[in-house]
């Protein structure tokens, strides 16, 4: 195991190294290069404006002037200087010993092509030489171009390559120098692992109360506390799924153990009475209600659980919504004489999906009534800043003991459910307010104390982000 990791250590250094020195090298070549071309199109810039100044290509009087200027110029920047008119035609060349031009030479490079229309170009060579071509232009007309062609300067070439080979000697250095060390400290990293591998096979069979033992606050240590986090949260999660499980089958069975007991009630009787029927059959469909409402709570939550849940977003008016499930809700706080509030600080719109909201919210609201004592108070606020809408749900009930609130948005969860069961609930509502708000990237919190009633509040983005 140690000599495959030092393998993997010196290949995984030398590699790195040898492709990073490579790339310096290529860089500081380019580098040279690049500012190469620019000096030589520099050159070749201000040579073409001497040129269209001095009317050189125009004045035929001037032609001694004209060769003794570029000439010299050669001389100076230890280049070639190639001058043609508009055609292409050779008017100059430094390399030329006889300054004779009627057999009318053309120069079709491709700097040179470019350059007559319109385009100063530098370009390398495969000769590792570099030509700039610059076009002359005599009022806004091109009537030819000079082209510089210059070699790499070899000094720079010889030091370039004493460079890479430094750069790949050091590489091999540093490689070695790592592939020695991660011998020697193979083992201080190979062995907690395998020791964590030990536990995760456990756990793969099954044993999710197996814990890594954690030595040093290294990055190995890290590791074994996130595992044992992460142990921690999959155990919690299965025992969630457990409870989950129980507490559906549980819900599920009381409706259906009530129905059977109602229902062979009336089977064992003989001559029971028309109206003992009736009042047995209400029960019964009272029960199937209850059964249904359910259902209907756990494949709507199902839904929300999805990945995706397709969401109908548009621009709402906050108001007109929550004015609406008041008024919906009215004759339910009527029974009990509890009165309905609505505060309002501002009209706010936001981007949210109607319906879910909606039955999110009635949750909040139709809680507050039902756990809120007879001529009570159940108040909803609205309010907005730049970036959120705010909804308060506040009721003057019975209130949630402090130890209880983190755990009453888990499903079927009930502080009392005794008094639940009396109220008709599934133990579902919160979870399904819970899911909408965060599908809206939203938030809710709750604020209470018992027998002081109960505060939720509801943070929605004004703009959801697609």
């Amino acid at each position: 195991m140690r000599w495959k990791i030092l393998f993997v250590f010196v290949l995984t250094s030398f590699m790195p190294l040898m492709i990073f020195s490579t790339a310096v090298y290529k860089k500081l070549e380019n580098h040279y290069i690049e500012e190469r071309k620019a000096e030589l199109l520099r050159q070749a810039n201000v040579t073409a404006g001497h040129i269209a100044i001095g009317k050189y290509l125009l004045d035929d009087t001037k032609r001694e002037l004209f060769y003794y200027e570029i000439e010299q110029t050669s001389k100076e920047i230890e280049a070639r200087v190639i001058v043609v008119d508009a055609q292409g035609f050779e008017a100059y060349d430094s390399n030329r010993t006889e300054k004779v031009y009627d057999n009318k030479k053309t120069h079709v490079s491709k700097e040179i092509l470019q350059a007559l229309q319109g385009k100063d170009t530098a370009e390398k060579q495969e000769d590792n030489t570099i030509n700039a071509a610059a076009s002359i232009v005599d009022q806004n007309e091109i009537i030819g171009a000079v082209m510089i062609s210059a070699p790499i300067d070899d000094m720079v070439k010889e030091t370039l390559n004493t460079l890479k080979k430094q750069l790949y000697l050091l590489t091999i250095l540093i490689s070695m120098v790592i592939g020695i060390i991660s011998f020697f400290t193979s083992g201080a990293i190979t062995n907690p692992l395998k020791k964590m591998l030990r536990v995760i096979q456990k756990i793969t069979e099954g044993h999710l109360d197996q814990r890594i033992e954690i030595k040093g606050k290294d990055e190995l240590a890290e590791l074994g506390n996130a595992f044992n986090h992460m142990t921690k949260k999959l155990l919690k999660v299965d025992q969630s799924r457990q409870e989950f499980v129980s507490n559906v089958s549980h819900e599920l069975k009381t409706p259906l153990s009530s129905i059977k007991v109602l229902s062979e009630s009336l089977l064992l009787q003989e001559n029971v009475p028309v109206e003992m029927y009736k009042e047995f059959f209400k029960d019964i469909n009272s029960e199937v209600d209850r059964l249904t409402a359910i259902v209907n709570d756990l494949l709507f939550l199902v839904k929300l659980d999805q990945k995706e849940v397709p969401m109908m977003v548009q621009n709402v008016n906050l108001n007109s919504l929550l004015e609406k499930i008041l008024k919906r809700l009215h004759p339910l706080a009527s029974k009990k004489n509890i009165e309905l509030i609505f505060e309002s600080f501002r009209n706010v719109y936001a981007e949210v999906d109607e319906m879910k909201l909606i039955l999110a919210i009635s949750n909040l609201v139709e809680n507050g009534i039902k756990y809120t004592p007879e001529n009570g108070m159940v108040k909803v606020v609205l309010d907005a800043d730049h970036q959120n809408a705010f909804i308060k749900v506040i009721d003057t009930g019975i209130g949630i003991p402090e130890e209880e609130q983190d755990k009453i948005f888990n499903r079927f969860y009930r502080v009392d459910k005794t008094r639940d069961r009396e109220t008709g609930g599934t133990g579902l509502g919160l979870s399904i307010t819970y899911r909408t708000v965060l599908l809206h990237h939203g938030s809710i919190k709750v604020n209470s104390k018992e027998g002081e009633g109960a505060e939720f509040i509801v943070r929605l983005p004004l703009r959801q982000n697609s």
